[in-house]
């Protein structure tokens, strides 16, 4: 019953994702524009999941779709440069991001971030991550208060009777 309890009643409370995986947050090579958004596609991010940016001498940029279009931002949304970032996704949605280097947008280094909602994650059949390299995920689970109290229950119905 334990075990039934645990699997039922574990919470999820998010991936953490390495954007680029190995490389991380990098000019892609000239023949390959796209990388960002092709390892983003293959991902299935949900609210509550984070993205982490390593990088070297650069930044990263949370934007509109205005500013992603056109690879420029003078008043982005977030901003960090500390070669470490780590972007909490809190909401279902598109999230634009660029590099806030002169060019390296235009070079190839954006992203776009679709979050699902609750109802299109279960339409997508629950996967997660990408099975490539280029995703890092993880999960921490804990129990519920709901299931701690299911089983509490189970276990003194089960020691009285």
């Amino acid at each position: 019953m334990f075990v039934f309890c645990a699997l039922q009643c574990s919470t999820v409370t998010g991936f953490d994702y390495q954007v680029g995986g190995a490389e991380g947050w990098v000019v892609p090579p000239a023949n390959d524009s796209k990388v960002y958004n092709d390892w983003a596609s293959e991902n299935r991010f949900r609210p509550g999941d984070t993205l982490r940016f390593k990088y070297k001498k650069d930044s990263v940029m949370e934007v509109t779709e205005a500013e992603y279009k056109n690879c420029n931002s003078t008043r982005p949304s977030f901003f960090s440069n500390t070669g470490n970032t780590v972007y909490a996704l809190d909401h279902s949605g598109p999230f634009y991001f660029i590099s806030g280097v002169s060019g390296h947008c235009q070079k190839g280094q954006r992203m776009i971030v679709k979050v699902l909602s609750s109802e299109e994650s279960e339409a997508s059949g629950g996967s997660r991550g990408s099975s490539s390299s280029a995703s890092s995920a993880s999960y921490a689970a804990g129990f519920s208060k709901i299931g701690f109290l299911l089983y509490l229950l189970s276990y003194i119905t089960s020691s009285l009777f």
